[in-house]
């Protein structure tokens, strides 16, 4: 059993001030695997207030220190890659080939953008030649709580960490209790670059803890949060209080729209897609629409690709797809998976209970469902798991108005060959992301949503400005520098 009982806090590791003990569990055998502790007040109060006084040094340090430090962090994150890879697998069952490249590239894809935006930003600039003696500062919000998920934990916790050190804040980390010990390896990283001791700090608990303790932390200047949109609610009201700015990447149900010329690719790409980290992404695209005269042919390949998927351990190598993370969201999933069932859908592929030949794990079985309508309960929630919706559509205005129909606006797909209708679709989708004919965003692209996904974007050059505060100066003195 691993014991991974202490917090970072203040630029060392420390014991629990009012620590309860927790499990990890490894999804791919259902048993536990190490034991971490829970923080209570007194730890988030420790970590809060060594960020604190670490902020007015470390938002005056050079930009050009605080990015030599991503620098330095970069190195440290590459010579672990290996380590981070096997153990985000055994966290959250990610088979291992995928974490070792997916999960763990996710990280250094971010931190090294965010370097090269921090090059080019101005954090000083003049207003403008109307106004020679107006200058606008960008400087750090100030202490800033990062609340991670469990599903690509890398991926969000070097999105915010990336981001609030070139800004300038100093930062509080909770990650899920799901998955902490990759984030436990990433804060020795920070400590092997040399960040200022109470620069970052980590604090393991859960949501009801210290997630709750540091959303209504007088002390903490800014919430980013990453997970469901029910936690994001609590988030914002227990922040009101305080009027602390609060940054939400929530959850999703992304429209894949396949119209008639779409190419041959396009149905694998999409059910792959939905199909990776076992479908818990909030931004997969769960919503297969197709137009009415490819609708059928769509269907039958859809439910050919699936039925090829394999599912197995999270340690095995190979293109297979793992667990889903833990018994909750089993049960959640099968709920919605017989929901799908009793409330008409055509299941064509897969269906509730496990995989054949695996009778422990929690295994679930790539599905698809035909014929579903809009007023379906698997066409509006999110599932979270490998379940595919496939809706039919006659016509692109009725594609748009069954896309938009959903609280969800995170990111939404277009396959067409039609140059216009893709700009006309990019335009009128309601959503924080358009991804079209299987094109993924650039390096830097700011990703986030709308409506009940979120608020706030992260990536790039907005990533880095969600950390910052605007400061309008007049009468500033040219001569001075």
């Amino acid at each position: 059993m691993i014991e991974k009982r202490q917090f970072y806090i203040n630029g060392k590791w420390t014991d629990p001030k009012e620590g309860k003990d927790h499990q990890v569990i490894d999804p791919s055998t259902e048993e536990a695997f190490a034991v971490i502790s829970l923080g209570g007040q007194a730890d988030t109060d420790a970590a809060v207030a060594a960020a604190k006084a670490a902020l007015p040094g470390w938002m005056a340090t050079p930009v050009e220190e605080r990015i030599a430090c991503v620098e330095r962090l970069i190195e440290a994150y590459q010579s672990r890659g290996e380590e981070m890879g096997e153990t985000i697998s055994r966290e959250m069952g990610a088979p291992i080939d995928m974490a070792k490249t997916q999960q763990v590239g996710a990280g250094i894809f971010h931190l090294k953008n965010f370097v090269r935006a921090a090059k080019n930003f101005e954090f000083e600039r003049p207003l403008g030649d109307h106004a020679p003696n107006d200058r606008i500062i960008h400087e750090a919000v100030g202490v800033a709580a990062l609340i991670t998920p469990w599903n690509w934990p890398m991926n969000q916790v070097t999105l915010k960490v990336g981001a609030a050190a070139v800004a300038g804040c100093t930062m509080v980390l909770k990650p899920s209790e799901e998955t902490p010990l990759d984030a436990m390896h990433f804060a020795e990283m920070m400590d092997e670059a040399g960040f200022p001791k109470g620069v970052f700090n980590l604090v393991n608990g859960d949501g009801a803890g210290v997630g709750s303790q540091l959303s209504a932390h007088e002390d903490v200047d800014m919430v980013s949060f990453t997970g469901s949109t029910r936690a994001g609610k609590l988030i914002s009201k227990s922040a009101a209080d305080t009027l602390k700015r609060v940054h939400l990447e929530l959850g999703g149900k992304g429209a894949n729209v396949i119209f008639a010329d779409a190419d041959e690719k396009a149905v694998k790409r999409g059910v792959l897609h939905m199909m990776n980290n076992t479908g818990q992404s909030c931004n997969a695209p769960s919503r297969m629409l197709v137009q009415r005269e490819v609708y059928d042919d769509v269907v039958d390949e859809a439910t050919a690709v699936a039925g090829k998927l394999s599912v197995g351990p999270a340690s095995e190598e190979g293109r297979h797809i793992g667990p889903v993370v833990n018994e909750t969201q089993w049960h959640k999933i099968q709920d919605l998976i017989q929901k799908g069932i009793d409330e008409g859908a055509r299941l064509v592929a897969g269906g509730t209970g496990r995989p054949e030949g695996l009778n422990k794990g929690y295994y679930v079985r790539p599905t698809v469902f035909a014929d579903v309508t809009p007023d379906m309960t698997i066409a509006r929630e999110e599932i979270f798991g490998p379940v595919l919706s496939i809706t039919p559509f006659e016509t692109e205005q009725e594609a748009i108005e069954i896309t938009n129909d959903t609280p969800y606006g995170l990111t939404n797909y277009v396959q067409t060959q039609d140059g216009a209708r893709l700009n006309r679709m990019a335009r009128s989708l309601r959503s924080g992301m358009v991804e079209m004919n299987g094109q993924s965003r650039g390096a830097g692209a700011p990703f986030g949503g709308m409506k009940q996904s979120g608020n706030g974007r992260e990536g790039g050059v907005w990533g880095i400005e969600d950390f910052l505060e605007v400061k309008a100066v007049a009468g500033w003195s040219n001569e001075a520098g």
